[in-house]
């Protein structure tokens, strides 16, 4: 354990659920022992460790197991069987507020957490000054508890789990609580404190901080570890799965489409993607694409402004309706900067009939992006843009870069001259 932080063995927790009230009381009497319950295992059988100073991310669907799972490392709950080992001494935010006394003051209710964390009241002397500086709540420090509103809960329950000096952080959706500034204010905190080498455990339904902040990821779903690894890999298959209820093809080599797949006849040269990371029904197939400039020439790198093609050939094995076509550029970091498809502008496809073979052009102008790569993700679907069927999503398709047309680029997205005025009076 000298280097582990948490080891999680065999761990499950049961509950006995009953269909009547009445029934925990026929059980409990009964001289046979009936039973009248059935068994749930919120968490059945985990296991894994979390190194010291690392920055791992639970995710999950909600009741998938992992707040149960939280409270067992952090002593709330006792297993049904199994055990953790922790390593430090741990801050949670489980829910926020759990723990604090609402008939007591905001100041009080700060001894208290420290006295159930194991602090003396010495030591939580020299930790006050920073736990309301950062929760910056004013007067109301002074005030009970129960006239908080779910913000400066978050702000006093957040500044005290971080300002404790942790040697783990727990932190369960914490920071959905909040405004924006105060939102900002914790990401930068918990970047701080992850610099100085503390052990976060962070559960989030925002895919966007778990990619920010976490090196390893551990998908709960029915209480048991669905899957777990790079951030990447894994977020890409959660939001798949949630989005469509699909997962995605990873590496495969070979393909085995549902229809024999085969170019278009083309002078362009075009990218063969069917090999790569994809999920969907497949009943269509994404067979290849490619960008072209004003000259119908392959391009990798666009200059801002300028006006370039998107082509993309598929094939399909089924009749398919309402046809939507969709272009996703992200950043190196996984963020979404860009998108368009089909539906956006009622330009989708009505119908496509069986082993019919497609070619769709998107003409478009190349924003004023930050100049830097970009990852593109296309997509296939049927449907409309609030209900669709996804039939080919392609996690990383190709790599375009974007080159400044005037070397005048601010933050992610700028303005052309022309879409900006001036006076001064």
């Amino acid at each position: 354990m000298e280097n582990v932080a948490i080891k999680v063995k065999n761990l499950t927790k049961v509950y006995h659920l009953y269909d009547k009230p009445i029934d925990r009381l026929k059980e409990a009497l009964n001289p046979f022992k009936k039973i009248y319950h059935h068994d749930f295992y919120a968490i059945n059988n985990v296991s894994f460790e979390i190194k010291k100073g690392k920055t791992i991310g639970i995710i999950g669907k909600n009741g998938a197991g992992k707040s149960t799972l939280l409270k067992m490392i952090t002593g709330v709950l006792t297993p049904t069987s199994g055990n953790v080992e922790v390593n430090g001494k741990i801050a949670s935010l489980l829910e926020l507020g759990a723990g604090f006394n609402p008939e007591m003051t905001g100041l009080e209710n700060i001894y208290l957490n420290g006295t159930i964390m194991g602090f003396s009241k010495e030591e939580m002397d020299e930790r006050v000054d920073a736990i309301l500086e950062f929760s910056d709540i004013g007067e109301f420090i002074y005030q009970p508890v129960k006239m908080y509103s779910s913000g400066m809960f978050a702000r006093l329950a957040f500044s005290v789990a971080i300002n404790v000096n942790p040697d783990i952080l727990i932190v369960d959706e914490a920071l959905s609580v909040g405004d924006a500034r105060f939102q900002a204010k914790c990401i930068r905190k918990m970047e701080n404190i992850a610099e100085k080498g503390v052990t976060i455990v962070f559960v989030s339904h925002d895919m966007h901080s778990v990619k920010k902040f976490c090196q390893h990821i551990i998908w709960i779903d029915k209480g048991t570890i669905h899957e777990s690894g790079a951030p990447l890999e894994i977020i890409k298959n959660f939001m798949s799965f949630m989005t469509y209820g699909l997962q995605t093809d990873r590496e495969k080599k070979i393909l085995s489409p549902l229809v024999k797949c085969q170019t278009l006849v083309t002078d362009i040269p075009m990218i063969n993607v069917l090999h790569l990371d994809s999920f969907g029904k497949k009943n269509a197939l994404i067979e290849g694409i490619q960008f072209i400039d004003k000259n119908s020439q392959p391009i990798s790198t666009f200059i801002q402004g300028d006006n370039v093609v998107f082509i993309c050939d598929f094939t399909t094995s089924i009749d398919l309706h309402q046809v939507g076509i969709g272009v996703l550029f992200k950043d190196p970091l996984n963020n979404e900067i860009l998108t368009f498809n089909s539906y956006m502008y009622g330009e989708e496809l009505d119908f496509v009939e069986r082993e019919a073979r497609t070619r769709i052009k998107i003409k478009f102008k190349v924003p004023k992006l930050h100049p830097r790569e970009y990852i593109v993700t296309v997509a296939l679907s049927e449907g409309t843009q609030l209900n669709h069927i996804q039939q080919h999503w392609i996690h990383e398709a190709t790599v375009v870069n974007v080159q400044s047309v005037d070397h005048i680029d601010g933050c992610i997205l700028s303005l052309y001259k022309n879409e900006i005025e001036f006076s001064y009076e």
